[in-house]
């Protein structure tokens, strides 16, 4: 069975660097109803950045609206799953390199069951041709 490799938008927030500030805007995301299909965060100089690929881009800013985070996005990154198997982030990251497209960060894990998932982020000039490349939806 092939990867199912799709374009989703993401929007992204910093806060500051310390403990409990991601689960305050996660908190508030249970509490809105808001299902992530993807979530990272990492720190960025002396805050954290924190990414989510929504189900739906609406209900993710009416939720983090009374947080009075400035919220960036849309954005494009690509989410990928598929069975798992030796190699599957190295054929990902073939495709790339092949399209001379560089990867700007990408996590992936095993999904258990047999699957695997990953998150792909490349520059906003590359996405149509990232799209190309990979023959994602």
């Amino acid at each position: 069975m092939a990867d199912t490799i799709r374009t989703v938008d993401y929007y992204y927030v910093t806060v500051p660097d310390k403990p409990g500030e991601g689960l305050r805007v996660l908190e508030a995301l249970r509490q809105a109803g808001v299902n992530l299909l993807a979530y990272s965060g990492f720190p960025s100089g002396k805050r954290s950045q924190l990414d989510f690929v929504p189900a739906d881009g609406a209900a993710f800013k009416a939720a983090v609206k009374g947080l009075k985070l400035k919220v960036v996005g849309p954005k494009k990154a690509f989410l990928i799953d598929g069975e798992d198997r030796v190699g599957a982030v190295a054929g990902i990251m073939r495709q790339l390199a092949v399209a001379k497209i560089n990867v700007t960060a990408l996590d992936a894990a095993c999904a258990g069951g047999g699957r695997w998932a990953a998150i792909l982020w490349v520059k906003p000039r590359d996405v149509k041709k990232a799209q190309a490349a990979l023959g994602a939806a």
